[in-house]
């Protein structure tokens, strides 16, 4: 089969083509020929060598996130059959090998049946976003009546917490960037937007909570964004953070109540670790597209395995809206 590998780490010109064997499902697994994955900041940093303790072994195939139809299917599986249309976050770190190829083998528990709505490899920009966002909720316990703030609403993992939060009947403030995205977090449900650029949290807290502050606050930025995240939600309030690398005064949280909920999606695959929920998870989230309940963002370039490198240097240049889709062919 036809693949994509790094042998090191560097700028995205380390991809390089590969011929590697068809590899064959084991008790458990599903073979799926591979439709389309998606570009996730993770895929990024372990290609720059920024994460590499992340990285399969080199030579690795990176990318966690698939979308693509079920060829074959190992023992024991009894949920898919071959021909079913599916999608997951399933390799590219760890020990596990990621979705850079014509086929890859994937634990079923962490697959399940693609949404029937979207086009198969639209399905590609959803798992790895949508199992953060749905477990950052899950956490935090978020709940109807709740005002919830996200921090970067048009981005991969905010666009699909504003709109899952939304479902969950909560009332919704979501940062970004410029007026044209503004008008996309509205689309998807948000109920106020906050140019992040021209004002401060302090205005916007008392603008949008006459300065109690929201219920929650859910960050995808991280770094000094944290500080901003714990000072902009009420005493005794929330924070749901996927990036923790930056700095976190202890006292800050314990001077308000703060309850802090940090989120890595990887641990599954990383220590094998409850894989079934993130297939539940998925299974859910597909309903909820069919339903006209959530939907992917989607940039409006495209880019094939071939142009790998371009689709890498594309989604690091901060110029995307939503996910950058990376088809087969």
């Amino acid at each position: 089969m036809r693949a994509w590998i790094i042998e090191s780490f560097g700028e995205p010109d380390v991809f390089l083509p590969a011929e590697l064997p068809t590899p064959s499902p084991g008790p458990g697994e599903v073979r799926i020929r591979v439709a389309a994955t998606s570009v996730n900041p993770v895929d990024i940093k372990i290609r720059s060598g920024a994460a590499q303790a992340l990285c399969p072994p080199l030579p690795a195939r990176l990318h966690g996130d698939v979308s693509g139809t079920i060829d074959a299917v190992g023992e024991g599986v009894s949920r898919f059959v071959e021909g079913d249309k599916v999608y997951g976050c399933v390799g590219g770190v760890g020990k596990v090998q990621g979705t850079l190829a014509e086929y890859v083998i994937a634990d079923s528990d962490l697959v399940a049946h693609a949404p029937q709505s979207i086009a198969l490899e639209e399905a590609a920009a959803l798992p790895l976003v949508t199992i953060t966002a749905w477990e950052g909720l899950d956490k935090a316990h978020v709940v109807s009546g709740e005002h919830m703030l996200v921090f970067g609403g048009t981005g991969g993992v905010g666009h699909v917490a504003l709109q899952l939060a939304k479902h969950r009947g909560a009332q919704i403030s979501a940062t970004v960037g410029s007026e044209s995205k503004a008008a996309i977090a509205r689309s998807l449900g948000a109920d106020h937007t906050i140019l992040y650029k021209t004002q401060s949290s302090e205005e916007y807290v008392a603008e949008l909570t006459d300065g109690k502050g929201f219920d929650t606050a859910f960050d995808t930025v991280g770094g000094p964004n944290i500080s901003t995240a714990v000072s902009s939600v009420k005493a005794n309030g929330q924070v749901i953070c996927i990036q923790g690398r930056g700095e976190i005064d202890g006292g800050q949280l314990h001077m308000h109540g703060t309850s802090l909920h940090l989120v890595f999606m990887l641990i599954p695959l990383l220590h094998n670790i409850d894989r079934a929920r993130h297939g539940r998870i998925l299974n859910e989230a597909a309903k909820m597209v069919d339903a006209e309940k959530l939907k992917p963002l989607i940039d409006d370039k495209r880019f094939r395995f071939e142009q790998i490198a371009d689709a890498h240097a594309y989604a690091a240049s901060g110029e995307q809206i939503g996910k950058v889709i990376v088809t087969a062919s």
